[in-house]
């Protein structure tokens, strides 16, 4: 008991910590309006911005880019190339050291920070399922949205039917993580929060990377009418993700490296092509005979 006690004080202690902590990210005393309705434009101009955790390593080294409103942009590249950076400084969890990141023309900086995330929907690798009934786990994309509007979210993400079979329909509690759901089902869930959410422009962060076939392919459907008709940011490793953009941006150590689409990049014959032939000899592996499970276990008999 003794030990409990101690464990339990020193939580509490951490918790009474975390409400009086002053974040660097504040709303500016006058901030600016964002424009209404938004038009899901976004630029970074001249981007420069370390983590402060790595104070001599730029994330992102002089980025500049304009994403214009209703647009389709994959970001591909090696990892630590800056893609993730780019969504952080998007959703303003940092401040870039020099540049400007706006938003429909605003900079970031002078925005109220609640205006820019509400106009912001992302869609993770691996969202995050509260342990609560599929209704709450919906609505927190917006709060007061009626029963109706959750089950049109619901309906459009191709989620509506595997959360009526379930044993209490829409009430029956998901499980911490959501661990009564399979991986794409929880993806389905992500997309029916940000559809509930509308917002101008969606992120969307390796949103099928980790799904078998059959789930990506119900994931994809999602998406598609997600997509439809908002600025869209795509991180993705997989070709068939990216090659539907409508511009790819290839980033190498925090900087643009190349910019066009999947047939420009690939003829450049520069870091893109390199990336997508190392993909297509992968696949092609996979697919050639004799490379198989039986192949393997015959070759090690």
């Amino acid at each position: 008991v003794v030990g409990d006690l101690h464990r339990a004080a020193g939580a509490t202690e951490r918790l009474v910590d975390l409400p009086s902590t002053q974040p660097d990210i504040a709303p500016p005393a006058a901030p600016t309006p964002l424009l209404r309705p938004a038009s899901g434009r976004a630029a970074f101009e001249s981007v420069i911005f370390h983590y402060p955790s790595r104070p001599d390593t730029p994330a992102l080294d002089g980025v500049n880019l304009d994403i214009e409103p209703g647009e389709k942009v994959a970001l591909v590249g090696p990892s630590g190339a800056g893609k993730t950076t780019v969504f952080q400084l998007l959703l303003r969890f940092y401040d870039p050291a020099s540049g400007r990141v706006t938003l429909d023309g605003v900079d970031l900086r002078d925005a109220d920070p609640r205006d820019v995330r509400a106009r912001t929907g992302l869609v993770p690798q691996e969202p995050v399922i509260f342990s609560a009934d599929a209704w709450e786990n919906i609505r927190y994309g917006r709060p007061d949205a009626g029963d109706e509007e959750v089950l049109a979210a619901a309906r459009a993400a191709n989620a509506e039917a595997f959360l009526n079979a379930l044993p209490e329909g829409f009430a029956t509690y998901l499980g911490e993580r959501g661990v009564r759901l399979s991986g794409g089902q929880r993806q389905r869930i992500a997309i029916a929060r940000a559809i509930l959410k509308d917002p101008a422009i969606l992120l969307l962060d390796e949103a099928t990377s980790s799904l078998d076939a059959e789930s990506e392919q119900m994931v994809q459907a999602a998406l598609a009418h997600l997509m439809a008709g908002r600025t869209t940011l795509i991180i993705a490793h997989r070709l068939a993700t990216v090659m539907a953009a409508d511009r790819i941006v290839v980033m190498d150590h925090g900087r643009v490296v190349d910019m066009g689409t999947h047939t420009e990049l690939v003829a450049r014959d520069g870091l893109y092509a390199r990336l997508a032939a190392l993909q297509f000899d992968e696949a092609k592996a996979l697919e050639a005979p004799g490379t198989g499970a039986a192949a393997r276990a015959a070759a090690a008999q």
